[in-house]
């Protein structure tokens, strides 16, 4: 029991960050069935995120309140930056490109996130890429291979994969036409997608000072929507 207790404790974050990816996937057609059904990319940020904050504010309350850092002028205008960076910009971004492309473009390019924060962490000394280490090999290794399957998932047009049943999530295109505007919503894509690792960069320094990550998400998500 205690072994089995020790393993999971050793592999719970890579666990919730694979929780966290299947939360993703479903995120991304829920939210596409939304905006073809009239929601407004922005409306939907702007709600998500009050939610988000509504959400997350008791738990930053009783498990923070005591430990919550004093908040300073310069540490609210860091979290305005950030909220503007890796709520607003990013993800506003990041959805209306889901209009002109398609939830399976971006459930297969949201793999390059980790590859670009990695190369930026890399340039600003955060990282080690160490290539006589295995851990190093390990990770300029698995930044090619997530290029190179984001890479062949974009370009490769293969043949079309058809359901057995019927659809859980019906998404309705206006008279039957598709619209997608590849090249726009490629550039949208890779913008939102830098601008997303740069903002994991920007937390990095943010926590040094201010290590209460509940707190910290709550305050994002409220600036972020307003």
């Amino acid at each position: 029991m205690g072994t089995s207790i020790g393993t999971y404790k050793g592999f719970k974050p890579h666990i919730l960050m694979v929780l966290a990816q299947i939360a993703y996937t479903f995120l991304y057609f829920i939210t596409e069935a939304s905006f073809n059904h009239g929601m407004n990319p922005h409306v939907y940020i702007t709600y998500r995120h009050i939610v988000a904050g509504l959400a997350m504010l008791p738990f930053a309350y009783f498990l923070e309140r005591k430990t919550m850092p004093k908040l300073t002028i310069a540490l609210l205008l860091e979290i305005f930056v950030l909220a503007l960076v890796g709520v607003s910009l990013t993800l506003n971004m990041y959805f209306v490109s889901l209009n002109y492309t398609s939830p399976t473009l971006l459930a297969s390019m949201v793999n390059t996130i980790a590859a670009l924060t990695f190369v930026l962490a890399v340039i600003l000394k955060l990282e080690d890429a160490n290539i006589r280490n295995p851990r190093g090999i390990a990770k300029v290794l698995g930044t090619l291979v997530s290029l190179a399957g984001v890479m062949s998932m974009t370009l490769y047009k293969g043949p079309v994969v058809k359901s057995l049943g019927h659809p859980l999530i019906y998404i309705h295109r206006g008279n039957g036409v598709v619209h997608e505007n590849w090249s726009k919503g490629l550039i949208l894509t890779a913008a939102s997608y830098i601008t997303w690792s740069i903002w994991y960069i920007m937390q990095a320094y943010t926590l040094k000072r201010y290590p209460a990550q509940l707190s910290l998400t709550t305050w994002m998500s409220f600036v972020g929507a307003a």
